[in-house]
């Protein structure tokens, strides 16, 4: 079986195309698997440190801004756009596929559309509580689309298409029992975890809130305390720090890292999560049932982090603050009140595990393999 994965422009959109070619590889040794992505995207990088062939069109994004720079960006993403579906044809004429699934990102339109063309069986997967516009644009165009949510559902033309499989998280994040987590970061001392970040590049504002929630922790330590600064947000940390008075050298409760390497054993250990709203975070917040606070992020098309927080603050399984209301005091205090109440703890988990699915990926295998079966019959 020969099989496509186009996706792209997040590590969300990225990450669960992975888990699910190595489960396919896994299951039938004999597949061949590419990858295709976006020239220019981040996901070349991701794919092949994976180890899996990568391919690319020449696709990019449209802006919304009228500004002379964006407008002379978006005329190079007509001409990309006119481009891409030859482009795409090519790909697939070289490589033969019997199968096409996008996991999202603009990446994906050229290859669905050629692959529907051309008679091969699609299928679409979509993290985020509401489609994207690739998705949006693709939904007449593929075989089966795959949701995250059963709310989602209601955000489709065909919901007769749609198949709720959650998505796939990495394993290491099942490895150990919270027990053996909190052990192996030496951080069993009955103090609760609070684990923070807010992306592989941080927000300004938000790394400032962080700052002066450790400020107020720095005067108890009632908690340990992870954080994740981000590449661009960890500049100007040690500064926010230093505004608010918190010394870390003298703090060891209180660590701030750049990028957390080890999150799979972080987010298992913790007691409560504060974070954003991106896919696969809340892809993990749900598998494992671990109870947030999260703040979307206000700059997403289609505003789509909130409405990713809704599905879990409704369920009762997070507390979404708006970064426009939020503050460090705030979160702090909001915090205090989830750790030291144990029933309210355990609801929130049992909310967030009831959003779950621990076996996604198989979910999704099941389901895209069954497409490619049912046509050779």
């Amino acid at each position: 079986m020969k099989v496509v994965f186009t996706c792209g422009g997040t590590a969300g959109h990225v990450n669960p195309a992975l888990a699910l070619a190595g489960l396919v590889k896994a299951r039938r040794p004999e597949s061949e698997i590419l990858f295709v992505g976006a020239r220019r995207g981040m996901e070349r990088t991701l794919i092949e440190t994976a180890g899996w062939p990568f391919r690319a069109v020449e696709v990019s994004s449209f802006h919304r801004s009228l500004k002379p720079k964006e407008i002379r960006h978006n005329f190079v993403s007509l001409r990309n756009l006119l481009r891409s579906p030859g482009e795409a044809r090519a790909i697939l004429e070289e490589f033969p596929a019997d199968l096409v699934v996008g996991t999202g990102g603009y990446a994906s339109y050229p290859m669905i559309r050629a692959a529907s063309k051309m008679g091969i069986p699609t299928a679409i997967h979509e993290s985020n509580a509401i489609p994207g516009l690739t998705t949006r644009l693709l939904e007449g165009h593929t075989g089966l689309i795959m949701v995250g949510f059963e709310e989602c559902r209601k955000n489709y033309k065909h919901p007769e298409k749609v198949l709720v499989t959650g998505t796939p998280v990495r394993g290491d994040f099942f490895e150990m029992t919270k027990r053996e987590a909190k052990e192996r970061l030496g951080m069993n001392d009955g103090r609760p975890l609070i684990v923070s970040f807010w992306g592989s590049l941080g927000a300004a504002e938000m790394n400032r809130q962080i700052a002066q929630f450790m400020a107020l922790e720095a005067k108890t330590l009632p908690f340990h305390h992870v954080h994740g600064a981000g590449t661009m947000g960890c500049k100007h940390m040690n500064q926010y720090l230093s505004e608010a008075g918190v010394e870390l050298s003298r703090i060891p409760e209180l660590d701030v890292r750049e990028y957390i390497q080890d999150m799979g054993t972080l987010m298992r250990a913790a007691d409560l999560v504060i974070c954003r709203a991106g896919a696969s975070t809340i892809s993990e917040l749900t598998a494992l049932g671990e109870p947030a606070i999260i703040v979307p992020s206000p700059n997403v098309v289609n505003n789509h982090q909130e409405h990713n927080a809704r599905v879990l603050a409704d369920a009762g399984g997070a507390v979404m603050v708006l970064e426009k209301d939020s503050s460090g005091k705030l979160l702090y205090d909001t915090a205090c009140e989830i750790l030291r109440d144990p029933e309210r703890r355990k609801q929130m988990s049992a909310a967030m595990a009831s959003l779950g699915s621990v076996d996604a990926a198989e979910k999704i295998y099941t389901a895209v393999t069954s497409l490619q079966d049912k046509k050779q019959k």
